[in-house]
């Protein structure tokens, strides 16, 4: 499986709190069709599957548990984020290295500008576990 750094969520970032992933894609701004009053709307689950991979690259320890979002906003602060899917919360004694968060494609509805992904720590604050997420071409089934 192959990251491109432009389209990378986290590249095995601690997770040790609630926190949002270190980096942020940028989908561009939507044009404006020759001619057009208006400019295109965007659906990025729409067409083609994006494969999403999450994985844990260090065993997470002392939380209760996990969850990560995919969220989008029109702005990098994102100041008013829209959850377009979440996962389950999954338990520590599965935040293994190599565990994979089901986390398939974006999903429809994903319209805004910028999308990251932001995990939910339950419990306790962990004090290990790292995560490495983004967009891949397609996402392999063996552990990382």
């Amino acid at each position: 499986m192959i990251f491109s750094a432009q389209d990378e969520f986290s590249n095995k970032q601690a997770v040790t709190a609630s926190a949002a992933s270190t980096n942020y894609i940028d989908l561009l701004a939507i044009g404006t069709p020759y001619g057009a009053a208006a400019a295109l709307n965007r659906d990025l689950g729409k067409g083609r599957l994006i494969p999403v991979f999450i994985g844990v690259t260090t065993a997470f320890a002392t939380l209760t548990s996990l969850k990560v979002a995919v969220q989008t906003d029109d702005n990098t602060s994102f100041s008013s984020p829209t959850t377009v899917l979440e996962t389950e919360a999954i338990p520590v004694a599965s935040l293994i290295a190599g565990y994979q968060f089901n986390i398939q494609n974006i999903p429809l509805a994903t319209t805004e500008r910028y999308v990251r992904l932001y995990y939910t720590v339950a419990g306790s604050n962990a004090t290990a576990g790292n995560i490495q997420a983004g967009v891949t071409m397609g996402n392999q089934q063996a552990p990382i």
